[in-house]
């Protein structure tokens, strides 16, 4: 494990396809990330258009494009995978319809025993967090042992995400293969400098 995890970057939840375009392509060419994942939230056909968008952006770039539970989208609009917000459970069924070269992420908010069993069922990586004190998540905050411990005993790669300040980044940094970063820019008038003073050097 290096002590420099990857950016994972997420879209804004309930983004217009349009608006955001531009934006997310000027934030990816100056900090390029691992993945991007498009958050759920907005109407179907509107996350229709932000997949095609996305993928487009992102393929261009070489990044990988996950999606929010959305199989069939995943499916339809040529994304890489998708990212399930349950933890373990649909693991295999998306495995199943996507194939063995799709990306199948699972998020298991603070449980070592969810994490683990979206592993065993064949995730591609587990999220665990949120690892900041925030209102978007239900559930207890993800601890920095629980990243600690994932590091030291499994090998499936972990993904740290939710309230993310540049402390909390110091900390998990030598623990944790991939930080996602979504909310904590896209709120601010100025993502890039947002992400700047998050991520930068």
């Amino acid at each position: 494990m290096s002590d420099a995890p990857q950016l994972y970057l997420m879209t804004p939840a309930g983004a217009q396809a349009s608006a955001l375009g531009p934006l997310l392509a000027e934030v990816m060419d100056r900090f390029p990330p691992a993945c991007l994942r498009i958050r759920a939230g907005a109407e179907e056909d509107e996350l229709g258009r932000l997949a095609d968008l996305a993928r487009e952006i992102a393929h261009a770039r070489d990044v990988a494009v996950v999606i929010d539970d959305h199989i069939k989208l995943a499916q339809r609009h040529g994304l890489d995978g998708v990212h399930l917000t349950d933890g373990a459970r649909g693991v295999r069924h998306a495995r199943k319809e996507l194939g063995e070269d799709a990306i199948v992420g699972a998020f298991c908010g603070a449980s070592r025993h969810e994490g683990m069993n979206a592993g065993e069922h064949g995730a591609d990586y587990v999220s665990f967090g949120p690892v900041g004190a925030s209102a978007l998540y239900r559930g207890e905050p993800a601890g920095l042992e629980l990243f600690q411990w994932w590091s030291e005993m499994i090998e499936v790669p972990v993904v740290a995400e939710g309230a993310i300040t540049r402390e909390l980044l110091a900390d998990l940094s030598p623990v944790t293969d991939f930080v996602a970063i979504g909310a904590e820019i896209w709120s601010e008038p100025d993502p890039l400098s947002a992400l700047t003073a998050l991520w930068g050097a």
